[in-house]
């Protein structure tokens, strides 16, 4: 029996909007990903309104993480996606509530069955901040290969921080 809880990856609906929103201006998370300017609502709706859902199309799929409750626990996405080279790179927020609960190693075990079986990708990676010992622990345990490091690739708005690069192949 799984030690990590059971959750559901579902697509983004218009009721998700308000989460999106809380996410996507979290400045906490901007050092983390790519993001470095607040989202408007009307920008996220668009977003939403428009996103088909279909990588090919998108170049990225983005999946709400909902528990066994249907409460939306965090966002997982492949971003990045290189059809010629059938990979993607991995995005995961996890809720501050639902943190340290085993949602994370549950959605990532989720989209990468999802990405071998339904997309066909040969490999997903994930760039994670050297500081962020809990990530790179959870990675690490999924038996991930770190694969490269690089120096001073995060900007926090303060400092620069290294990365390390964590891959699956399928």
């Amino acid at each position: 029996m799984n030690s990590h809880p059971e959750i559901i990856l579902r697509a983004i609906e218009p009721e998700d909007l308000d989460l999106l929103y809380r996410i996507e201006n979290d400045r906490s998370l901007w050092n983390i990903s790519s993001t470095n300017v607040p989202y408007s609502r009307y920008a996220l709706h668009d977003y939403i309104a428009n996103s088909t859902g279909d990588i090919y199309s998108d170049r990225q799929v983005r999946m709400m993480i909902e528990n066994s409750e249907h409460t939306v626990v965090g966002i997982v996405d492949l971003v990045n996606f290189d059809p010629a080279h059938r990979r993607a790179e991995l995005g995961l927020i996890i809720e501050k509530p639902y943190r340290k609960s085993g949602y994370a190693l549950s959605a990532i075990e989720a989209i990468s069955e999802y990405a071998v079986r339904v997309l066909h990708l040969s490999q997903i990676y994930a760039i994670i901040d050297l500081e962020n010992v809990a990530c790179l622990t959870l990675f690490r345990k999924l038996h991930w290969d770190e694969s490269s490091r690089l120096h001073d690739w995060l900007f926090t708005g303060i400092e620069y921080h290294d990365a390390i690069v964590m891959q699956k192949h399928f």
